[in-house]
């Protein structure tokens, strides 16, 4: 008996996405619900920081479980880049999974697979894991993926604000830390002076 080795799919596919949600009632108590219908999730329960803990370690389970797709759309510009509607970009470079979360509301935590390029306009986000570069590569060789074009100036993008200790990044994850910048220094100017 023979098997094939499977090759990745050299099809474009969406962008996945999953959102967590705390969800308060009037009777003080609160739900948390996912996106994914296959997660099981707690009781409604007036424990509104327990269930508030809960849901970051739930957007956390899913980041770890989750191997971004190198063929993958960008999901941001699937909605028309709704997350960051003042700044127009254009689609362009690798795919990366970022966590959206505002640590002032603190209710909803959306983790999705977005391009480089609308990752760093896209407010309250966090990259999380983005393609290797090694298959982005290989990919591109092959003529599957186009080389990649960032638009526009690239800002930081600010912390997710996970509440839970265990939300660690992996050894591949780390942070690269940021070259100094150069300083230009002043022209000087002949003649002056004589």
């Amino acid at each position: 008996m023979t098997t094939a080795a499977s090759e990745p799919s050299t099809e474009r596919v969406p962008g996945r996405v999953w959102t967590i949600r705390l969800t308060g009632h009037a009777d003080r108590t609160a739900t948390v619900t996912c996106s994914t219908a296959a997660c099981r999730m707690p009781p409604r329960s007036k424990d509104v920081a327990g269930l508030r803990a809960f849901a970051a370690q739930h957007a956390a389970a899913h980041a770890r479980v989750a191997t971004v797709h190198a063929n993958a759309w960008c999901h941001c510009g699937t909605s028309q880049c709704a997350a960051h509607p003042d700044t127009a970009a254009h689609c362009a470079g690798g795919v990366a999974l970022v966590l959206q979360h505002d640590p002032f509301v603190g209710r909803v935590w959306t983790l999705e697979e977005v391009c480089e390029a609308c990752a760093p306009l896209i407010p309250n986000a966090r990259v999380l894991a983005r393609v290797p570069r090694s298959s982005r590569a290989n990919q591109r060789q092959e003529g599957q993926v186009p080389a990649p074009q960032m638009s526009g100036p690239a800002r930081s993008a600010v912390p997710g604000g996970f509440s839970s200790p265990t939300a660690q990044p992996t050894e591949g994850q780390a942070h690269q830390p940021r070259r100094p910048r150069r300083t230009s220094r002043p022209a000087q100017r002949r003649g002056q002076g004589r």
